[in-house]
């Protein structure tokens, strides 16, 4: 894997579950050299551009100062609690899908980091399953999906989500609206509150790589596409033995499927 693990979702900054997944809490940065290469996974670049545009338009004048605010006045143990916290919720959909791929185990550990965060860990604030070794293994509808056999999906820009495949658009609507706690949220205040919280929050953990992308991409939207393609493909392959990139489809490349 040669792109980044951390910048799929540069763009508006936020999380693959809450957009990955939203998305997700997938921020584990190595920057390399992008690839510039064409992409026959990107039927829809034209569309994708413009979209791309007006998302990194968005981020400028809105997403990122909000997210440089907070990081600024909020010291770091704070953030982190808060990041914990986001992160604690994801495990529920996370759970979901673990059951729906058939992995028990993984099921059973996530399960455990949830109710020990949730309690010992207050509310999730306090990441106390992984100092006691049970680490964090994040898991999406998508990711199912392509368990399941959709392995091949056309890339997709949404506006103000960011990079998607066509296949993980459809897969955070499922983890969000029908997965996640946030709809059984009944106070609309507290519900539209964490949800613009997870976003703020997944920006702000972007913000110390916003330099090294301008750096690093000669074109920002190759960057982007190749970073996001290349590391679903890789937690594809990790997850279940099975092979979902552009580099390993190249002899199939125009059964592209949506």
């Amino acid at each position: 894997m040669s792109a980044s693990n951390k910048i799929i979702n540069y763009g508006l900054g936020v999380s693959t579950f809450m957009v990955n997944r939203i998305l997700g809490l997938y921020l584990l940065l190595s920057v390399a050299s992008p690839i510039f290469a064409e992409n026959n996974d990107d039927p829809y670049e034209n569309f994708n551009r413009h979209a791309f545009k007006l998302n990194q338009t968005l981020d400028k004048i809105f997403f990122r100062p909000i997210a440089t605010v907070y990081k600024t006045v909020l010291p770091w143990p704070v953030t982190k609690g808060v990041s914990n916290f986001f992160s604690n919720l994801e495990q529920v959909p996370t759970v979901i899908n673990n059951l729906l791929q058939g992995d028990f185990y993984d099921a059973t550990g996530n399960t455990w980091r949830l109710l020990i965060n949730t309690t010992v860990g207050i509310g999730g604030f306090v990441d106390v399953a992984s100092k006691i070794n049970l680490p964090l293994h994040p898991q999406d509808f998508g990711l199912t999906l392509a368990k399941w056999g959709y392995r091949s999906s056309a890339y997709l820009v949404m506006p103000i989500l960011g990079p998607r495949t066509v296949r993980d658009a459809v897969s955070w609507g499922i983890d969000y609206g029908v997965f996640s706690v946030y709809p059984y949220i009944s106070n609309v205040a507290w519900r539209n509150g964490l949800t613009a919280g997870s976003f703020v929050n997944s920006r702000a953990q972007l913000l110390d790589f916003d330099q090294t992308i301008k750096q690093a991409a000669f074109d920002p939207y190759v960057f982007q596409r190749n970073a996001y393609l290349q590391r679903r493909n890789y937690l594809i392959r990790q997850n279940g033995n099975v092979v979902a990139s552009s580099d390993d489809d190249d002899d199939d490349d125009d059964d592209v499927e949506e």
